[in-house]
């Protein structure tokens, strides 16, 4: 049974797509159209908004806990092997990882309906989502061996990763519902381009002293590896036909799923203010181009038993064959092609904003027609302040970040955002952000942990988001 090349594609996507997903600066950040995609119940006062294409909406984040690049690389004198043993086999543990998501939208839009209390979005943007966890008892047996370890039961369950792959579809409803509230909703079809997970491994393996030979090994596992698309991948790659395999299951061609993203503001007076949101509570049904393995059984090995002078009468009998025949025939090792369900990694944001100075006169219309059920031209202040909670579910348990904001308007031109939050990341971690309205051409930049750009290698953190839009507030 062979997969080192689907192994091989698992590790490479797990190391080369570990992003932070935590978008704290683009939260609640009015002024920029994308802020409804972390809160669809964001108090918005556009008339219509249209991003450009494939530039509205760009996001990517790269973190690392419990090493960086620098504390293996740096010119510190120390040996390299040391350096390896020290800070990462033994200096990290179970619970480090590398996780998070990139977007990029390729369309995105909004407009105000009859009813101008109502606001609809629709549009489309592709995501790449992924985590791994430090295989730790992996990595001390692979860099120590097993023969000074006896007695030691290394955990098989340190092997923890999930990515995928896929194309959002999305339409929502902004809904004002009087001058203190505003929710929404958004739903979506998830259309996958490929997906693995291995998240829910348990087993030893411990050595002792054995009775037919110096030691015996035994092994009890109770492994999977699911995945789905890569090998429909693989041939695409093999017969040229990749790109289009890739917008084929893009638009509705592979497995599908669906979602709902819910969001609110509330107005707890003139100047404080109650956000919250909850993304990503969905599926996806795996049922074509599967390819799932498994290892479940218990063994004990005691390695090769040669006995003398019958091993001699038969020089070509191959003894390593037959022990990894044994193992095998103990652990089963299989393949199927069952269908799976994989749950999104669903997200929490919530936030308290404290407004205060002078006002920044709002561009919206007044909603004084018949239909309208409040004032939605409520007047901005120059300075805005407060606290901000993020949590996203992951497979070993929640994951949370705080942080604490400061926002300044100068009037309707720019508006500047900083943050500094905490996480398991970074202790340190500021954050800015830039929106600028020149006419009707919206632009925003944003980026993360500032601090750590004099030496990005030696960094545990590191994103940017930025975006395009055009925006109308109607007539006055």
């Amino acid at each position: 049974m062979r997969i080192p090349l689907t192994l091989t594609i698992v590790l490479f996507w797990t190391c080369f797509t570990m992003f932070g997903q935590n978008k704290q600066l683009l939260y609640d950040f009015v002024e920029i159209p994308q802020s409804a995609m972390v809160n669809p119940g964001v108090d918005t006062d556009f008339q219509w908004y249209a991003g450009v294409p494939m530039l509205s909406g760009v996001s990517l984040q790269a973190g690392l806990s419990g090493i960086s690049v620098n504390d293996i690389f740096s010119n510190d004198g120390l040996d390299i092997n040391d350096k390896i043993r020290d800070r990462a086999i033994y200096g990290m543990n179970a619970r480090d990882e590398l996780s998070g998501t990139f977007q990029i939208e390729i369309l995105n839009f909004g407009f105000r309906g009859k009813n101008p209390d109502n606001f609809y979005t629709a549009g489309m943007y592709i995501e790449g989502d992924a985590i791994g966890y430090w295989f730790q008892d992996y990595a001390i047996l692979g860099f120590e061996g097993n023969a000074d370890k006896l007695n030691q039961a290394f955990d098989l369950g340190h092997l923890k990763t999930r990515g995928e792959l896929m194309n959002v579809f999305h339409v929502g409803l902004n809904k004002k519902i009087d001058n203190e509230l505003t929710i929404g909703v958004r739903g979506k079809i998830y259309s996958s381009i490929f997906d693995f997970n291995s998240t829910k491994n348990k087993g030893t393996f411990i050595t002792k002293e054995g009775v037919n030979n110096i030691y015996s090994s035994t092994v009890e596992a109770d492994m999977q590896l699911r995945t789905s698309g890569l090998n429909g991948l693989k041939d695409a790659s093999d017969d040229g036909t990749l790109g289009s395999t890739i917008t084929k299951r893009a638009f509705f061609g592979g497995n599908l799923g669906v979602g709902v993203d819910l969001g609110f503001t509330y107005q707890l007076s003139d100047q404080l203010v109650f956000t919250g949101s909850l993304l990503d509570l969905g599926f996806i049904y795996h049922s074509k181009d599967i390819k799932n393995y498994t290892l479940n059984g218990k063994a004990t090995i005691e390695g090769i038993e040669i006995i003398l002078p019958d091993a001699a009468a038969d020089p070509n009998e191959d003894f390593w064959q037959e022990l990894v025949d044994d193992v095998e025939g103990f652990v089963p090792f299989n393949d199927n092609t069952d269908s799976y369900v994989a749950f999104r990694p669903t997200k929490l944001y919530s936030s308290l904003r404290y407004n205060f100075g002078e006002h920044v006169d709002n561009r919206a219309n007044c909603a004084c027609g018949v239909n309208a059920s409040s004032n939605r031209a409520r007047a901005k202040f120059v300075n805005s302040a407060g606290g901000q909670l993020y949590v996203i579910n992951r497979p070993r348990g929640p994951q949370v970040a705080l942080s604490g904001f400061y926002q300044r308007r100068f009037g309707n031109f720019m508006s500047v955002k900083t943050t500094y939050t905490i996480d398991k990341f970074s202790y340190s971690n500021v954050g800015l952000g830039v929106s600028i309205q020149a006419g009707p051409v919206n632009m925003y930049a944003m980026a993360d942990n500032l601090l750590s750009y004099g030496n990005l290698a030696d960094s545990n953190y590191a994103s940017f988001q930025l975006g395009l839009n055009i925006i109308s507030w109607g007539k006055k």
